[in-house]
């Protein structure tokens, strides 16, 4: 997830001109960089999750691997449920939740 964040602040910065250019100085595949990429396609509270541990899915689906599944579904609040029903976030009614300033 940090690399995703990383990767496309440098694109955006005009550090690197594109996506391939990164792959190519990363010594990975084009493949393997849209992979890491389309985390970025994840809701913002579960990409906060992921960077922060805040906590840790367990199981088999607890691996990059599953996040990398999720990033196809479109739907933040979809992702969410998934999410929520494996114990990797808690489930907020909305984005973001609701907090007392007081």
């Amino acid at each position: 997830m940090a690399l995703a964040v990383k990767f496309q602040d440098m694109v955006d910065q005009g550090e690197v001109p594109d996506y391939a250019a990164i792959a190519r100085l990363g010594y990975v595949t084009r493949a393997r960089l849209t992979q890491i990429m389309n985390l970025i396609l994840l809701a913002p509270d579960i990409q906060e999750a992921i960077l922060f541990q805040t906590k840790i899915p367990q199981g088999r689906s607890s691996g990059e691997r599953a996040w990398r599944t999720l990033t196809a579904e479109p739907n933040w609040k979809r992702q969410r449920e998934w999410a929520a029903a494996r114990n990797a976030i808690p489930l907020y009614p909305e984005f973001p939740p609701s907090r007392s300033l007081k």
